[in-house]
């Protein structure tokens, strides 16, 4: 698969979880923070390897690229910034609904920007080997690259690339954490939801119709 194959099939991904959102009822809080929290896996993966491969070589194969680049940069830091929000905020809060909406909104036209503007660029000033060379780079950028946001780290190399590997290995441990989290928190439910159910009592014949017979 070819960059920008690459990069469109990854907003097409994160399109239908904003769909999936905007579907979910008032009331669906364990729906919307399960898709916020793909969301956050997929746009700060997606964020990363634009920055740590695409836009350097974008700006290296023209400079014509740079003031578009740059405004990519600026754009990715604004999600960023929502998303680090969103990561531990609980889905009954009263912004969290909002949040998500602004979030849309910004990537959406990032999206549009980057597919009408930036790609069509870069086809122009790669040849199609290379484009399929810079997928595959793009493709193994996605097995390291941070799962959460770093809205403070450095988003251009070489910096972005030594923040990048120690985040991923962060993000690792703490998506860890989180999984046996809610799997513990599962358990516990499952425990004090069967406890909670008493064994009906024994009717005796003496609390029957039965005793007046007696």
């Amino acid at each position: 698969m070819d960059a920008i194959a690459l990069l469109k099939a990854d907003h097409k991904t994160v399109e239908q979880l904003f769909r999936k959102f905007e579907k979910a009822g008032a009331n669906a809080h364990k729906l919307k923070r399960k898709l916020v929290e793909q969301m956050v896996h997929a746009l700060s993966v997606h964020a990363a390897i634009e920055e740590q491969v695409f836009y350097p070589m974008a700006r290296a194969r023209s400079e014509s690229l740079k003031d578009e680049v740059l405004r990519s940069l600026e754009e990715h830091h604004v999600v960023k910034w929502v998303l680090s929000e969103l990561d531990e905020l609980p889905p009954e809060a009263e912004r969290f609904d909002a949040k998500v909406y602004v979030l849309m909104e910004t990537v959406r036209a990032h999206v549009l920007e980057e597919e009408t503007t930036l790609f069509p660029e870069v086809k122009k000033a790669l040849r199609p080997q290379e484009l399929r060379e810079l997928g595959a780079l793009l493709e193994k950028a996605k097995q390291s690259a941070p799962t959460h946001p770093h809205p403070m780290a450095p988003d251009t190399p070489p910096g972005n690339l030594v923040a990048g590997a120690v985040s991923a290995v962060m993000d690792m441990g703490r998506d860890v954490l989180r999984a046996a989290r809610r799997k513990a928190t599962t358990r516990v439910r499952e425990v004090t939801g069967r406890a909670m159910k008493v064994p009906k009592p024994q009717v005796s014949e003496y609390e029957t119709g039965d005793a007046a017979s007696h």
